[in-house]
């Protein structure tokens, strides 16, 4: 029943097109029987029993995921607050030494370049995380900033960074076993450097899920230790390895953008749904003329819908109206939570208010759908 096309590239189809990375832990998802796939220039595990399956656990208990593919920057100096803030569209200064932040990075025009966590270390060391197929751009987007700011080092340490997911309502439960760092008291979008199991690690009560959990920065040279620790440690509590195919069914339960469906240099924060992360009253920031126009001025919005047919929409799916195309599906699965497919989509401002009924064309044929609340599943866990 699960077939997303993010993960249609075959491994033998992408290496034939040039070689793909892997993270510190390909060997380890090959002992464990892991379906690989190409995945933005990586070789991934999409599932490893599937998707199905895995999506639950993660909701019932928990889940551990590979993402040592994402990118990690360092920026620090005296003027490494100020160069951060000139480029995001969120307000920096609403942030204290051990919390981070969700933002989005635009173009002069007020589309996205990415949308990033933020992690002030101390008031002149922050570490920016960005997404793995956007590492080399973004990274090149802030040295072109950089002149402005004298008094600002910035070092893309992504190759040396692994980092884990480890995600469900038991996931408290895991790694405390292996910290001493007091994990009740970390509340949601903040985080501690601490050890587990030796090995200094930033431990981020974030994720990507809608369930608690953690994200774990770590040198990559541990990765293969710390991810056979933690399922070893988590096995009593039905721990699993999760692919990025349960990864994606869970986010779009849970209404969570992803950068080349939701967002991209062609849509704008407010389009996306995430114009809580523009903040217009702080100081001037890149986009931030044309971010004032576009917000009163929005002619399109991405809606979560439901299919009130059984058919499945993917992305780029066009969407209709009364015969009127309206917009494309951004993204779509069979969602295992609720047993029915579900998604997200671009659709005409007019046509996106909830218990609209739409259409999508899927193959040669119009399928009913609802557009519903976003999220359709709302985060369980510490607030």
């Amino acid at each position: 029943m699960y077939n997303n096309n993010i993960f249609k590239l075959s491994v033998r189809k992408a290496l034939a097109m040039g070689a793909l990375k892997k993270t510190p832990l390909y060997g380890e998802h090959l002992k464990l029987g892991a379906k690989m796939v190409e995945f933005g220039g990586w070789e991934m595990p999409v599932y490893y029993s599937n998707v199905i399956s895995e999506h639950l656990n993660v909701r019932e208990k928990a889940g551990i995921f590979d993402i040592c593919h994402m990118g990690e920057f360092f920026i620090e100096g005296n003027d490494a607050f100020g160069l951060i803030q000139k480029l995001i569209t969120n307000d920096l200064s609403s942030l204290r030494d051990g919390k981070a932040l969700y933002t989005s990075m635009c173009l002069e025009n007020g589309d996205i370049i990415d949308d990033l966590f933020v992690y002030r270390l101390n008031q002149n060391k922050f570490m920016v995380v960005v997404n793995a197929g956007n590492v080399e751009k973004d990274f090149k987007w802030f040295l072109k900033h950089k002149d402005f700011f004298d008094d600002a080092t910035i070092v893309n340490k992504t190759n040396e960074m692994a980092k884990l997911d480890l995600q469900g309502p038991k996931s408290e439960e895991i790694l405390q076993k292996l910290t001493s760092a007091d994990l009740k008291q970390l509340m949601r979008f903040y985080f501690v450097e601490a050890k587990v199991n030796d090995v200094l690690i930033i431990i981020s009560r974030t994720g990507y899920t809608a369930e608690d959990g953690f994200e774990l920065y770590f040198s990559s040279q541990m990765a293969v230790d710390m991810w056979n620790e933690l399922l070893d440690v988590g096995k009593e509590f039905g721990l699993k390895p999760i692919g990025l195919g349960a990864r994606d069914t869970l986010r779009i339960e849970a209404g969570y953008s992803l950068y080349g469906h939701e967002l991209s240099e062609s849509v704008n924060p407010f389009e996306a749904g995430v114009g809580f992360v523009v903040k217009l009253e702080k100081e001037d920031f890149v986009g931030k003329e044309a971010l004032f126009k576009q917000r009163g001025n929005l002619k399109r919005k991405i809606v979560a819908f439901e299919m009130i047919d059984r058919a499945i929409a993917r992305q780029n799916y066009e969407v209709f109206k009364r015969g009127n195309n309206i917009g494309s599906v951004t993204s779509g699965t069979f969602s295992p939570t609720f047993n029915k497919p579900v998604g997200m989509a671009m659709v005409d401002i007019n046509e996106a208010n909830v218990g609209n009924e739409i259409e999508v064309k899927i193959r040669d044929s119009l399928h009913k759908a609802r557009v519903v609340e976003r999220p359709i599943y709302r985060f369980h866990g510490k607030a």
